[in-house]
């Protein structure tokens, strides 16, 4: 595994994920920057609750995004941290990723911001966008590490229940690594914001809030008669689940 390289954004001693963002002219918003969040541990909170990101590669000439399941670690061996992902050593988006600039984005939808007018409606939402090299994990040691965390990050607790990966299993898989360290966070949150005429004229405006619900489990059907394990029932529950 690669020697981590110290974050000039995280003061000497600080905790890891904790500081302020440094992002460059290629993360700096442009549109909208008093909805910049500056600090890092926003980038995590925001990380740490998506359940997929997208991942944007160019690939023989032209950009290809595609939903992947990931994980970050924030004492990983990148700059500022790392963000994992990975995939069949077959997909064409991994294959491409190394030694290229890659981009990385999760947004969270909060809400549908209904105003009064066409051009002021909007939507509350919480994202970010990482851009870096992207890197191929070769050591198996860092990959099995890489994906007991992308497994965890979906549901956490899960990986230590499972059996060990085959060398199959390992060869099979890509495993990308991208630095957190160039990163922004970009939230919106509130009501409709009309013009004065509009709002005089009596119109109705609102939010209709948004979130991600699970709903009960379901056993395979060979897997009838065995518990639901705990942390699959803590994962629903923290996930907003109403019934078992």
């Amino acid at each position: 595994m690669d020697t981590a390289t110290h974050d000039a954004s995280e003061p000497t001693g600080a905790v890891p994920g904790t500081g302020p963002l440094s992002p460059s002219s290629r993360t700096e918003l442009g549109r909208h920057r008093e909805r910049a969040v500056g600090d890092r541990a926003a980038l995590f909170a925001v990380l740490d609750s998506a359940l997929i990101c997208h991942l944007g590669v160019n690939v023989e000439g032209h950009t290809l995004v595609v939903p992947t399941v990931f994980a970050t670690d924030r004492t990983g061996p990148d700059k500022g941290g790392t963000l994992y992902v990975h995939g069949s050593v077959a997909a064409t988006s991994l294959r491409a990723a190394p030694e290229q600039d890659v981009c990385v984005t999760c947004t969270h939808l909060d809400g549908l911001v209904l105003a009064r007018s066409a051009f002021h409606h909007s939507m509350n939402y919480r994202s970010a966008v990482v851009i870096g090299r992207g890197r191929l994990v070769s050591e198996n040691a860092e990959k099995q590490h890489a994906l007991n965390l992308i497994v965890d990050h979906v549901v956490p607790g899960r990986a230590s229940t499972l059996r060990a990966s085959t060398r199959k299993e390992l060869a099979a898989t890509a495993v990308i690594a991208v630095p957190l360290h160039e990163a922004s966070v970009k939230t919106r949150a509130g009501d409709p914001v009309d013009d004065e005429a509009d709002v005089a004229a009596g119109v109705w405006a609102g939010v209709l809030p948004l979130q991600l619900r699970a709903a009960p489990v379901r056993s395979a059907p060979d897997a009838a008669d065995t518990p639901v394990p705990a942390h699959v029932r803590t994962r629903a529950e923290a996930l907003g689940c109403r019934g078992s």
